[in-house]
């Protein structure tokens, strides 16, 4: 599990480029075609446009994934960051679905598994997503009328 980090931390990190963290932001790997289809999913049912996405392959993702301890190579986690806070894994996709209203905002009762529960079935889906979904050999990239809510 990544290292638990004071809120914006990544602020004061000489390695991470700055960018604009006033709302919400979805790091996810845009060569995996869950997260992606994951990222389409959020945004058809985010019609505040809260959130931003950013690819994990950008070097403003690449940055963050070494910033919080992960493996820049592997990519086998999502992140939430929101008011200059990391989630990671289930937890953070428990918050993002939790804020899309009901009747997502009922993932929140995956918290009833405990904590090694969560991870494992993650980690179980997360190891496994190229053979169950596939892999893209080009990085996502948005539509240009939701270009705005990509950061990279």
């Amino acid at each position: 599990m990544p290292s638990k980090r004071d809120p914006f931390s990544y602020r004061t990190d000489p390695a991470v480029p700055s960018f604009a963290d006033d709302r919400p932001i979805i790091i996810f790997d845009g060569h995996c075609a869950l997260c992606v289809g994951w990222i389409r999913f959020v945004m058809q049912r985010d019609h505040a446009k809260r959130f931003r996405f950013l690819s994990a392959q950008s070097a403003l993702g690449r940055a963050l994934y070494a910033h919080y301890g992960l493996d820049t190579d592997r990519l086998e986690t999502n992140i939430l960051l929101g008011e200059g806070r990391a989630w990671f894994k289930l937890e953070g996709s428990i918050r993002i679905a939790s804020s899309l209203g009901f009747p997502w905002s009922l993932a929140a009762t995956l918290r009833l598994i405990p904590t090694r529960g969560q991870t494992a079935l993650y980690d179980l889906i997360a190891n496994s997503r190229f053979v169950l979904f596939g892999r893209k050999d080009v990085c996502h990239r948005p539509a240009p009328t939701d270009a705005d809510r990509f950061l990279a």
